[in-house]
Order: C-alpha cells, then structure tokens, then sequence
C-alpha cells in the first residue's frame, strides 16, 4: 500500500471516529448500574454497530446536572423520583420507564476479619469491631439513603454514625471497602456480585423488607433524545433484561 493510502485510511478512520464522538448519545446512569450497563452498551455496539457514551455517578448529582443544562440524552436513575421531577418540570419526553428494583448488600474486602451479619446482633457487632463503615452519600445517592434506612429500621444508627465515611456515590462507597478504606461497605447489589468486585470481596445480601425498594427509573431528556432513542429501547429488550437479573436486578 502507497503511503498516500496510508494518510487517506488514517483520516477516513479520524473522520469516523470524529462523527461517532458528535452523533453518539451520552448516557448518565447512577453508579449501581456501571458494571451491567457496560455490558449491556458492549452489546449494543455489537447487535447495533452504534455505541453510547456513558457517564456515571450518584443519581442526584445527575439530577442536577440536567436541571443545569447538562447535554445528556438519557438519564438512568436509581431513584424514580429524580425522573418524577423531571417530567412534572418539562425537561423529559415523558413520564419514563421504570428498568429494575436494586438491592444492598453488606461488602467486605476478602481476608476481612469481620463476621458481616444483616440481624441486629450481628450488625451491632460488626459495627463495633469496625473503625470505620462506608455508604454512599445518602443526601444524593438513592443506595445512601436505603443503606440509613437500613441501619434506622434495624436500630443501629446512632451506634454506627460516627463511624461512617460517605462516598460521592455507591462505586465510590464500595472502593473504600475494597481499598481497605473502611472495614465494611453497604454496597449495591449490583457492584458486589459483579466478576471485578466479587473476586476481592464477600458479601451479605440485606433483606429488602428493611428499607424502602430502590425503584430505578430512566427518562430521556427532551431536546437531546433522538440519538438515545434506539438504545432506551434496547435496555427494554429481553436480552438486556437478562443481564440486569444477572447483576441482581429484579423486574419492577
């Protein structure tokens, strides 16, 4: 091949990357999500041969950021209520759709000496065993405020308060726990039973009669949903359906 040929193949590839960066839809989704969304987006490049961009983080912090004008195309939230009022103030297509019901679990770096209980008396001993317990913010992180539930309904958070360190988000959160930066986590579902977290850390599943259910909603959001349109849905397809039970998702 002519080294003329070679420049030509290079800028014909710049130009497509170029076009896939302007017409790719971004997708915000809340931080739970990372692991099955991934895949799931891996999918859709493959079955599609289009891809998405997407950006993660607690699902207030997202919430905000549309309200400010943030150029997203869709919004995955792991609270529908962030959904809610974004319709009732215009800024969605419509009312949205709910995609999963999340769960929390307790998680723990392997080789913890902790014995992670979910009862009363076995969370009391954690707790005082520990130094320190991380949780998502539970001010803008939907798996923050089902973790405070958790620990009010069960009777420990006065115990557990002035140990907890909070993350931006419930990645964030579960990372102090695989970091050794907390001795425990209450973590998503999600996160722990993922191969990349799972591999370093154990968990305990958290019976979900003790907070509130993580009913996660997604929208797309008007004046930049036209390219979203085919990926919103294809995570209603029954194979991107399946991957969420696999992370530990349930239907709503």
């Amino acid at each position: 091949m002519t080294p003329i040929k070679h420049i030509l193949l290079a800028l014909l590839a710049l130009y497509a990357s170029a076009s896939l960066a302007q017409t790719a839809p971004t997708v915000a989704a809340a931080s739970d999500l990372k692991f099955a969304l991934e895949e799931i987006a891996a999918n859709y490049k493959v079955d599609k041969g289009q891809e998405v961009r997407l950006v993660f983080g607690s699902s207030g912090v997202l919430w905000q950021q549309v309200k400010n004008g943030a150029p997203f195309s869709l919004l995955m939230s792991a609270d529908e209520a962030y959904i809610d009022d974004l319709y009732k103030n215009g800024l969605t297509v419509d009312k949205g759709s709910l995609y999963a019901i999340g769960r929390i679990a307790l998680l723990q770096k392997k080789g913890g000496s902790i014995k992670l209980g979910t009862d009363k008396d076995g969370l009391i001993k954690a707790i005082t065993e520990a130094k320190k317990i991380a949780i998502a913010n539970p001010e803008h992180a939907p798996y923050g405020r089902a973790a405070k539930e958790y620990l009010t309904t069960i009777g420990v958070w006065d115990l557990a308060h002035p140990k907890l360190v909070f993350g931006e988000n419930i990645s964030q959160a579960t990372v102090f726990a695989l970091t050794g930066s907390a001795d425990f986590a209450i973590a998503a579902l999600s996160l722990a039973i993922s191969p990349q977290v799972q591999v370093q850390s154990t968990y305990v599943l958290i019976p979900d009669h003790l907070h509130k259910p993580l009913r996660q909603k997604m929208a797309l959001i008007k004046n930049n949903s036209s390219s979203a349109k085919d990926f919103y849905q294809y995570l209603q397809e029954p194979k991107s359906r399946q991957i969420m039970s696999r992370y530990g998702f349930t239907a709503p």
